[in-house]
């Protein structure tokens, strides 16, 4: 799969949940839950220790399952997360090092910005679609709008904030091609899964 289809793969869907696990036997329940909730994707976070484990696990079950790395923010992070199988890998800020590994595998990076200069910054290493993080605490869509009237080529993941409450919002804006999110992912498996079908039925029309 080219960068560009894991894009419009990206775009389809609408929503890239965002999940953190603390044990690597939350795992397979939680990605379960996902798949049946209708939204085969998820941004494994390393923020925690078991995430490459859990990245590794997850696509051995769910080969099928859009499964990408979040909160990279070194070399060895994104290697390890590219061979642990990942699709995709984001970032909360602009990393030059992540950027230039991902560029070595051919692998999809989504860096994240929040003023003009870091959306340059990765703009010069030929990125141009970018996460916005976080969204809320930085002027939500209002900045977005500004940052792409600058910018008219760029398009945005925002992330941060994002609740079923205001992604509609976000989503009727040309230049957003999904939102990040982890509203859907607390509660037990059952809870994740009905979450999730409520916020794919939201956004299915968006």
């Amino acid at each position: 799969m080219t960068n560009q289809e894991k894009l419009e793969q990206i775009k389809s869907m609408k929503l890239v949940p965002v999940v953190v696990l603390n044990s690597i036997e939350e795992t397979l329940p939680k990605m379960q839950a996902l798949v049946n909730g209708g939204l085969p994707c998820a941004e494994i976070t390393f923020r925690t220790a078991c995430a490459e484990e859990a990245i590794k696990l997850t696509v051995k079950n769910f080969p099928d399952m859009f499964v990408g790395a979040g909160t990279v923010i070194n070399r060895d992070q994104c290697e390890r997360a590219i061979a642990a199988g990942s699709k995709f890998i984001v970032s909360p800020g602009f990393s030059e090092e992540v950027a230039d590994c991902c560029a070595e595998h051919d692998m999809l990076y989504l860096p994240g910005i929040v003023t003009p200069t870091e959306a340059m910054a990765a703009i010069a290493k030929g990125l141009t679609t970018l996460k916005f993080f976080p969204a809320s605490n930085y002027g939500g869509l209002k900045t977005i709008k500004a940052i792409c009237a600058a910018f008219p080529y760029l398009h945005i993941m925002p992330t941060g904030g994002i609740s079923e409450a205001n992604v509609l919002e976000y989503l009727a804006y040309d230049k957003i091609i999904a939102c990040g999110g982890s509203w859907m992912m607390n509660g037990a498996p059952e809870e994740i899964e009905a979450k999730t079908k409520a916020a794919v039925a939201l956004v299915k029309n968006a």
